[in-house]
């Protein structure tokens, strides 16, 4: 596994307990600054996926598909691996600026989250291929915290750019399935002392009139 690992409890000594934070694993890869998302399927896409470097086969690009740059949020998502059709674990590699694109064209996924009347909201949500959604981070065992995790509804044009393969011009620098590792620290749980999770940092985007409209803390 490529990604950088750290004791969850040396990281959670360190991050934010409350407010809205996007935490990640950052990196860089074939000269460009990336970051880490996350997202789990069924054995039949997540095989195509890692075979491929690129999503098809049985991937549906009709739908919307959220992305996750935190991982614990991820593990709750998917209940570590074990829930149906979350069977498997991906690590997705994309660049900051594809990241941060997506920021850019986001909308709130519910009109009492945005600043928008609610006919401006709907006019944007039809204008818009993705939505942003704000959740409570979750603990190693399921409970939620004070502080705020990201998640980003991806469809149509931006779906499709998330799924194509790099050569063209597709965002995944690299597919990689981080599932034994997931089950390896799920047997940890019992035991936080011991339990590894990716090494992330508080991200915030570049322009600092998107981290204003984000309502980054």
């Amino acid at each position: 596994m490529t990604l950088a690992t750290e004791l969850h409890a040396a990281q959670t000594a360190r991050w934010p307990q409350t407010g809205r934070h996007i935490l990640a694993q950052r990196g860089e890869l074939k000269g460009q600054p990336t970051i880490v998302v996350y997202q789990a399927y069924r054995p039949a896409i997540a095989d195509y996926a890692v075979q491929h470097g690129h999503f098809g086969g049985p991937y549906s690009f009709s739908r919307m598909s959220w992305v996750k740059p935190n991982f614990l949020w991820m593990m709750y998502r998917c209940g570590w691996a074990t829930k149906s059709d979350q069977e498997r674990v991906l690590a997705l590699t994309v660049t900051c600026a594809r990241f941060d694109g997506w920021l850019g064209d986001a909308v709130p996924s519910a009109v009492t989250a945005s600043s928008l009347s609610k006919d401006a909201w709907h006019a944007a949500v039809a204008a818009s291929n993705v939505r942003l959604q704000w959740d409570p981070d979750h603990a190693p065992d399921g409970r939620p915290l004070a502080r705020r995790a990201v998640q980003l509804g991806l469809r149509g044009r931006a779906l499709a750019d998330f799924g194509r393969p790099p050569d063209e011009g597709g965002a995944l620098l690299r597919v990689e399935d981080i599932t034994g590792f997931v089950h390896q620290q799920r047997e940890n749980l019992s035991q936080p002392e011991l339990l590894l999770t990716p090494r992330e940092e508080v991200y915030q985007p570049a322009d600092e009139e998107l981290v204003a409209r984000l309502g980054l803390d």
